[in-house]
């Protein structure tokens, strides 16, 4: 039985929840709403709003879902004959729509037993290097509410979800025994520690022996199978116009050989029903047990499929997503696509074909390609993480750059707590402590600052995201910090972002900044960023700071600590 983190718990930052509302559906991110009046500066302001994402009601998000699955079913598909009983293991793949393994699944059987394994190792586990929660609150709390709408959605299709606490390969093997299954279908990882997980499950299933129907002698037994299928990404692996082995080190470079040389493959349909579960051997296991009841929806595929519905056709945000999308405030500056992505709940090729949809019927411009631009983005991360392996969790990279950093823990608590004296970093980290968010530009400004002023090991700052995050999958949050931190594949080393001139864009008037920091609130809207003596003292001086330190803080000058490392060029 899974149950809600209790806020005692160690994985618990202080976090900002939405009111839980029993006879509604409230489907989330929990993200600051950007329509605060100019009085936000006021002081008098109390506890911070919350928007949620999507929007939609309860009805409105279900019709999505609805109209959804409708187009992707198809009536004429027919099992081919297989026989017996698969196994579905879900792993970050929590969706039904465009599941691959789930459609084979029940296309090899008489029957389909959908099993999630909530592994200790991930749950309750530690990061490599500093030993941070693996998972957060926010981010637990978010997949037990994807695993509800799991749930809830495959009973939709004539089946259940089997929730099991502990390791894959100690429960695998013997739920395959209990119910006879032939194969446990799954969808392939890239990095080490999913990887010797299958390697652990294959092994545990080839110690389970299936007897065979028919007289004696004539059948052997057999062992179950671990089937694995490609289905995180949108351009398939095996489309790629080059083997993993000899991908481009260059996103750019990869991205217009996969435009020009591949296709996204369509979606896969469903029958009608998924059905039936097995008949026999679930009582054996104890049944299919149940999650905490009572609670609201705020992650799962419901909530993806309508966010994908509100955001592209009912508030028509997709027309302006490139202009929009380097936002900081508020829910629609950008799609928020990305916690379901990571959770697997939803398909980046289902919103590749909802993209095309909205260009035939609506319009093709510029944002609307900058969508699968990002998305492609995403799939290159995957693949590096296939061809390099270790390495992206490595200090130097994929590139073994040799560079000195420090650990220095009293600096990276500022940074972590947002205590830096730096009123765009420290909003950018409060707001990750409370939603589990935080913008695409937030998290470049946030990792410059680290490493390039701080000179802080860029392994701290990847791991604690990797605690904090909704949308943590290894292979982007490692991927974008080696690219951040100057060891990745960017071809500009040294990559900064210069805090004032970030600033001067991206917040002029301060407002997202006094949203997370209400101590601003008072200030002039074109000191916020720049208070001076109005804020905490400053941690570090900035590499390079546009003469701000020099005009608004020289109370706060300070020379680097020596015990910190300076990177060596």
């Amino acid at each position: 039985m899974l149950h809600f983190l209790s806020s005692s718990s160690p994985l618990n930052p202080q976090f900002l929840l939405l009111p839980r509302q029993s006879a509604r559906l409230r489907v989330l991110l929990s993200i600051p709403v950007s329509a605060m009046s100019s009085s936000s500066s006021s002081s008098s302001r109390g506890a911070l709003a919350a928007a949620a994402v999507p929007s939609l009601s309860a009805d409105e998000a279900g019709a999505a879902a609805d109209e959804a699955f409708l187009r992707y079913t198809s009536p004429s598909m027919r099992r081919s004959g297989g026989g017996g009983v698969a196994i579905v293991w879900f792993r970050n793949d929590l969706r039904v729509l465009d599941n691959e393994a789930v459609v084979r699944a029940w296309a090899a059987s008489d029957a389909v037993l959908p099993v999630y394994c909530v592994d200790p190792r991930i749950s309750a586990g530690s990061t490599h290097y500093f030993g941070f929660p693996k998972t957060g609150a926010l981010r637990a709390q978010f997949l037990i509410e994807c695993l509800e709408d799991l749930k809830r959605n495959l009973t939709k299709q004539g089946l259940d979800l089997l929730i099991r606490h502990g390791k894959p390969e100690d429960i695998l093997p013997s739920i395959a025994k209990a119910v006879t299954a032939h194969t446990v279908y799954a969808h392939q990882e890239t990095c080490s520690e999913e990887l010797l997980v299958e390697h652990l499950v294959r092994k545990g299933l080839e110690q389970v022996v299936i007897p065979q129907g028919g007289a004696s002698n004539q059948k052997k037994p057999r062992n179950p199978k671990l089937q694995l299928i490609w289905g995180a990404t949108l351009y398939h692996v095996d489309d790629l116009p080059f083997s993993v082995n000899n991908l481009p080190d260059v996103y750019t470079q990869f991205r217009k050989a996969v435009e020009s040389k591949s296709s996204v493959r369509n979606c896969s349909k469903l029958p009608p029903s998924l059905g039936p579960p097995p008949g026999s051997g679930l009582d054996e296991i104890g049944g299919w047990g149940t999650s905490e009841k009572g609670m609201h929806f705020v992650g799962g595929e419901s909530a993806a499929l309508g966010r994908v519905h509100e955001y592209f056709w009912k508030k028509d945000q997709l027309k302006v997503y490139k202009k929009t999308r380097n936002g900081m405030l508020g829910p629609d500056y950008s799609t928020k696509f990305s916690p379901w992505l990571a959770s697997g709940s939803l398909s980046p090729r289902y919103i590749c074909e909802e993209v095309k949809r909205y260009e035939k019927q609506r319009i093709a411009n510029d944002s609307t390609y900058w969508v699968l631009f990002e998305l492609i983005w995403r799939d290159y991360f995957r693949f590096i993480s296939a061809k390099y392996g270790n390495s992206i969790f490595h200090l130097g990279g994929p590139r073994n750059v040799e560079s000195k950093w420090s650990q220095d823990q009293a600096l990276f608590e500022s940074w972590r707590d947002g205590r830096t004296g730096y009123p765009l970093i420290d909003a950018n980290m409060k707001e990750l402590l409370a939603t589990g968010f935080m913008s695409n530009r937030g998290r470049q400004i946030v990792c410059s600052f680290l490493v390039r002023d701080m000179g802080i090991d860029w392994r701290m700052g990847a791991e604690w995201f990797e605690t904090c995050l909704l949308d943590y999958d290894p292979a982007s949050n490692y991927g974008n910090w080696t690219y951040g931190a100057g060891v990745g594949n960017d071809p500009r080393e040294d990559r900064y972002f210069s805090i004032p001139k970030q600033a001067k864009t991206y917040d002029p008037d301060g407002e997202y900044v006094a949203y997370w920091l209400p101590e601003l609130r008072s200030i002039a809207k074109e000191r916020r960023n720049f208070p001076g003596a109005s804020y905490i003292k400053q941690v570090v001086p900035l590499k390079f700071d546009g003469g701000h330190q020099k005009r608004d803080q020289q109370f706060n000058r300070q020379r680097r600590p020596v015990h910190m490392y300076r990177r060596q060029k």
